[in-house]
Order: C-alpha cells, then structure tokens, then sequence
C-alpha cells in the first residue's frame, strides 16, 4: 500500500474516536500493551513528558517541545488530533514522521494489528512510541488523548506528568462532574515522579493532592508561582496560563539534571511554530480582512478565546461556526456574541453536528445567521460578506479549523 492507501485503511478499518465517537474509548489498557510488548516495548527506551487536562495540553506540549529543542536536545512530540495530515500527530524535532515510516510500520504490524483489533489511537500510539525509540529521542512530549487513566499513552513512566485544568468535556467518557473529570486525569500521577498542576481549581485541587501523596511524587501548582515575563509567539491571551504550566514544568526538568538556560526558553518561547510547526491556536491566517482561526471547542476554551476575540478592533464580526454532535451547544450559545454575523456550516467528519440544528439553536437564543453546505462556502461567503476593517473568526471544532487551514 502506498502512504493514502495506508492511512485510508487505518481511518476506515479500525474504531477512531474522531470518526466514532464512544465505540472507540479505551476500557482498559490490555491491547496498549500487548502491542508495546509486540514492538518489544519502545516507551521504556525513552524518557517523556506526559501532558494532560481538559485546555491547553496542546500549546503546553508545543511549549516545551520548543524550549528544549532550542536546548538543543532531540525531541518526540505526540499530539492529537492532526489538522491536515495524520504525520502531525508524530514529529521529531518539528519535523513530521514520514510516509515511508507510516507504510512500512503497518505493512510490519498489520497480521497483529488485525488479529488483536487494535484501534487507531493504539496503533499510533505504538507507532510513535517506536519511531521516538529508533530516532533515539532525548526525549518526547506525549499529550494525552483523552482522559488519562485509560488512555493509550498513559503505559509511560515519563519524568514529569502535567495536567494543564479541569472542564467539562467529552463527559460521556470521562463523567458528568469535575471531580470525576479529574479523577481521570489524576490517572496519568505516577509514583515517585513530580506532577505538574497548571491551575489551581478548589473543586478538583484536593484530587491531585491525595492522589500525589498516595503515590509519594512531589506537587506544584503553577498558578500560586511568579515567573518572569517572557515572550511568547503563541499570540491568544489565553496563552499566558499554559505559558506558566510551562515554566514550571521546565524548573522541574532542570532539577532532574536537563540543561536548560534562560536564553533556551526565551528563544524557544518566540520560535514555538517554527520550530513545532504548531497551528490552529489564534491563527491569524489573513490580516485584511482580519481572519483568526482557533480550535477551543469546549466551554471553558471557548470563553477565553471569545473573550478575547471581543477585544479586536473590528467594524463587524463574522462568526464561522460548526461542531461535532457531542457537543451540548445549548451550554454553548450565550459565550456567543449577539451582534455577530453567523455563517453556519457542518464539518466535514462523521461526527459533525447538522448545520440545521446548530442554526436552530443559535437562532432561538438571538445570534442569526444562515446555512452552508460545506466549511469552505461558509468562509467565501464571510469573506465576500466582510469589509477590510472586518475580522473572521473560525471555530468551534477542530475539525471546522483543520478544513480552512
């Protein structure tokens, strides 16, 4: 199979939960590490960083990816889900796995892969794991997927775990209340390893805790510490708390022996898409009109980048929007703002809400617009519609931003 060919089979073949939805979720971690041990366990050959949470876990990995690429070690970086190409998920040093290493692992692994049924997560997770092993990594990012205790990364014994906040998201997984929400990220504590918390939520702090003490590893909350100022290419205002997630994940890095030194992390700071290649976050893709992309797709994400997206200086604001189904958009509507022109569309993914019924909603609680067929007529008609002094905002699933990019 050629490269198309191969990750068609792997997006149509096997359960994934950006197409699927619940039937992919992971009850345990039996197949994770059945297949680990088939590959003869990679993630023990590298050391890691392990990034959780409901906000942020994306831009936090990038972060540190950055800094310790400008300290000049070698770096893994495992994100989810991609934007355009499914080598986004797995990248060395900013640059993506190649198509050659994505053939040649299935066609290597394919009898097992069908045998055992593993998932599209599973499998690349495995192939991750074992690309970062034969690039001999100093060492790798590895974001969560989803939740933490059952996700597929969570077979790592990382040198520091993260977890970014808590929100109410994919509750039909992970629950339906904050603290049980946490107790699903708490799952990625490991004993004796330091644990980064990037907010301090009193709902949820006590979880992280106990769990922390029971597996005897240090604590730190990277809300209660000053840092410096630094600079950030990351432009969302949001930014400024994954920015201290990061720092303080970084003092802790350098009491485990890494080399890091201010000047590393100011330039890694200010280089992050350069060196990651990271995109989707405050994304301005055209300055006139002003276009601004942002994958926030949850209510806490979607508060600060709105908030924020009421800061710009604009004659009017055009809104292109669209979800996945899971979504409770109900929740959702009033984080809008009523003055905008809405341009609704549904995107292209199996689990893409109809644009009918994200119409309805919004029109019912005052915020009008019409109906599109795809992702791209609703941008040509904002764009046909916005004058010079307008912005565009695209949002409101990964997916919605990933089809404009």
């Amino acid at each position: 199979m050629d490269y198309q060919a191969t990750t068609n089979w792997m997006f149509s073949k096997l359960p994934m939960y950006q197409d699927k939805g619940v039937v992919a979720f992971n009850k345990d971690l039996t197949k994770t590490k059945l297949l680990a041990k088939h590959l003869s366990n990679p993630e023990k050959k590298i050391k890691s960083i392990h990034v959780g949470g409901t906000n942020g876990k994306g831009s936090t990995s990038h972060m540190l990816a950055a800094v310790l690429q400008q300290a000049g070690y070698k770096v893994g970086l495992f994100t989810s889900p991609h934007l355009k190409d499914f080598r986004e998920r797995i990248k060395v040093n900013g640059q993506m796995i190649s198509e050659d290493e994505v053939i040649n692992f299935i066609h290597n692994n394919k009898v097992f892969l069908n045998q055992h049924q593993l998932s599209f997560f599973e499998m690349t997770v495995g192939m991750a794991f074992e690309f970062f092993a034969k690039q001999r990594v100093d060492i790798a990012v590895v974001e969560v997927g989803l939740g933490g205790r059952l996700d597929s990364t969570n077979i790592i014994k990382p040198e520091v775990s993260v977890i970014t906040n808590i929100g109410m998201d994919h509750t039909q997984f992970l629950g339906n209340s904050l603290q049980s929400i946490a107790n699903e990220k708490a799952g990625i504590i490991k004993t004796h390893t330091p644990v980064v918390i990037g907010e301090t939520q009193k709902e949820v702090s006590h979880i992280f805790i106990n769990q922390a003490r029971k597996k005897q590893s240090d604590i730190h909350f990277a809300d209660q510490e000053f840092f410096s100022i630094y600079s950030c290419s990351l432009q969302g205002n949001y930014q400024s708390k994954n920015l201290k997630t990061a720092l303080k994940t970084i003092q802790v890095l350098k009491t485990l022996g890494f080399e890091i030194s201010e000047s590393h992390i100011q330039k890694g700071l200010q280089l992050i898409q350069q060196l990651t290649a990271l995109r989707g976050r405050w994304d301005v893709i055209c300055e006139t009109p002003k276009i601004i992309c942002d994958t926030a797709h949850n209510k806490e994400g979607l508060t600060l980048v709105l908030n924020q997206l009421q800061q710009e200086d604009y004659h009017n604001l055009h809104i292109v929007l669209g979800f996945v189904n899971d979504k409770n958009i109900g929740d959702l509507v009033h984080l809008f703002p009523i003055e905008a022109q809405y341009y609704f569309c549904k995107p292209h993914n199996a689990r893409g809400q109809e644009t009918t019924i994200v119409e309805q909603i919004f029109s019912k609680n005052g915020r009008k617009g019409d109906e599109y067929a795809s992702v791209v007529a609703a941008l040509v008609a904002a764009k046909k519609n916005a004058l010079n002094q307008d912005v565009i905002f695209v949002g409101g699933s990964t997916f919605v931003v990933a089809e404009v990019l």
